[in-house]
């Protein structure tokens, strides 16, 4: 019976292992699609999945000569933030069933909008990641690839 108990335990470990390997999968550095930009994933002390962005093709403002920062955000306090460094990604959260990370939401410096979001691997190197409005049908996916693996 404890040669049961044991076993059983040691598959349960095993189990829970190769789901969080699963989930964990996503961390690592990421190219956007446009090619512009390098995001980085990771997991947050609270087990959530986040992303901050790490690199910019232009991180220059050519009208300033000075870093670019987030002019279009709708809060005035962080109009004066850097784009490079900014956490833009949070709140995922990975579901095994569906094999993709959700619940999530992505803020486009850009334009200055949030969106909710969710994200899905093909293969070990390339990224969908879908922005949304309300359901995830009403949006458009961005395909990022692979740069560096946690």
């Amino acid at each position: 019976m404890k040669y049961l108990i044991s076993l059983f335990a040691i598959c349960l470990f095993a189990i829970s292992g190769k789901a969080q390997d699963a989930a964990d999968a996503v961390v690592g550095v990421w190219k956007n699609g446009e090619g512009t930009g390098f995001i980085q994933i990771y997991k947050t002390t609270s087990g959530h999945y986040a992303g901050k962005i790490v690199w910019l093709k232009e991180p220059i403002d050519p009208d300033t000569g000075k870093p670019k920062l987030d002019k279009r955000n709708p809060d005035d306090s962080k109009k004066s933030q850097p784009v490079l460094g900014m956490v833009n990604m949070k709140g995922f959260t990975y579901d095994a069933e569906e094999k993709e990370w959700v619940d999530g939401s992505i803020y486009d410096p850009k334009n200055g909008k949030e969106y909710s979001c969710k994200m899905e691997l093909d293969g070990n190197n390339v990224l969908k990641v879908r922005g949304y409005i309300g359901v995830s049908l009403i949006g458009r996916t961005d395909t990022w690839t692979r740069q560096v693996k946690k």
